[in-house]
């Protein structure tokens, strides 16, 4: 098979280094499903990664990009044939193996999800990490007995990838969203994908109290720190709080007073290792009853592999907002 190009990533005598390179699918690391790439997205671990400004890659060189959706071109597993629609989200993409930056990867079989009715390969990347993320934190609420009854639901960093599917999908889950963000001239779009009401963060007090009134009855956290710890004493009774990530802070300043007087819950949030028949029950959903009604706002930005260093820098200083779909190749 002809050479084709790839986002790439180095690290070696002469330094830390990415960029766009011909390779051939013989230097790709193995996987029994050879994929022709049409869509990636665009990650916060993805602009740690393609910078270095984050140790995400255990090994080098790899191909950028932890999202991927494409057709088969070859399988050695009869599970999948030629000209199957299949995704793939994190499960070592550009940590230990190639991931979507490329116009081939090679992915193991059992981590190659088939693209399930009711979603395009671009509507996937959309969703990407991010949505399966979203999705898997009201999964895990929900198996924890989360209900709208319990009160709303806040998202911080509402204006993120995740952020703003969650609003959707929480909305189309049937709870009431309160979206949490330092960007109020972004609050009418959030309004128009399903936030009841918008707080602007800079104007978020806490009492530092080690419990206050339950003013929400769950929160998904993007922020940590001091976002997440004045967080915590404000969800009411068994209430669950899903903390899936760390733009703030990655430290953690509470008591245990939520969790043994109100019995709050919260929950980590890990998508990349995701089992098997958890994640096809997640994009079952976001094929179906959970499928944002928004992809169209939530998606911002459409981009090619030449596009892609342009992006990094500007969603580490928190300029993000939606998402960011990458286009390898033509449907």
């Amino acid at each position: 098979m002809k050479r084709f190009r790839a986002f790439r990533i180095n690290n070696d005598a002469n330094g830390y280094r990415a960029g766009l390179t011909d390779i051939s699918v013989a230097d790709l690391v193995e996987g029994e499903v050879l994929v022709k790439v049409q869509w990636s997205s665009v990650n916060f671990k993805d602009a740690l990664a393609g910078t270095g400004k984050g140790k995400i890659l255990r090994q080098f060189p790899l191909n950028g990009g932890i999202d991927v959706a494409g057709h088969v071109v070859a399988s050695a597993d009869p599970a999948f044939q030629e000209g199957d629609a299949v995704l793939c989200t994190g499960c070592g993409l550009s940590e230990t193996r190639d991931g979507g930056y490329g116009e081939y990867v090679k992915l193991p079989a059992e981590w190659t999800i088939p693209l399930p009715a009711g979603l395009s390969t671009r509507e996937a990347m959309a969703l990407g990490t991010a949505g399966f993320t979203a999705a898997l934190s009201l999964l895990r609420m929900l198996d924890n007995r989360q209900s709208p009854t319990l009160g709303p639901i806040a998202i911080t960093g509402a204006t993120g990838g995740v952020g703003m599917l969650a609003i959707d999908i929480f909305n189309r889950a049937g709870f009431e969203v309160h979206a949490i963000s330092g960007k109020p001239d972004r609050f009418d779009t959030l309004k128009g994908i399903g936030a009841t009401q918008c707080i602007d963060r800079h104007h978020l007090q806490f009492s530092g109290k080690p419990l206050d009134s339950g003013r929400f009855g769950g929160a998904l956290d993007n922020v940590g720190g001091d976002m997440l710890s004045g967080l915590l004493p404000l969800i009411a009774p068994y209430g669950n709080v899903a903390s899936c990530g760390l733009a703030g802070s990655p430290a953690l300043a509470t008591t245990v007073m939520p969790f043994i007087i109100r019995g709050v819950s919260l929950l980590g949030i890990a998508s990349a290792g995701t089992a098997r028949d958890i994640r096809q029950e997640i994009w079952h959903r976001l094929a179906g009853d959970w499928k944002p009604a928004h992809l169209d706002t939530i998606v911002t930005r459409e981009i090619t592999l030449d596009e892609l260093p342009g992006v990094f820098g500007g969603m580490l200083e928190g300029q993000s907002f939606g998402r960011t779909v990458v286009r390898v190749a033509e449907d």
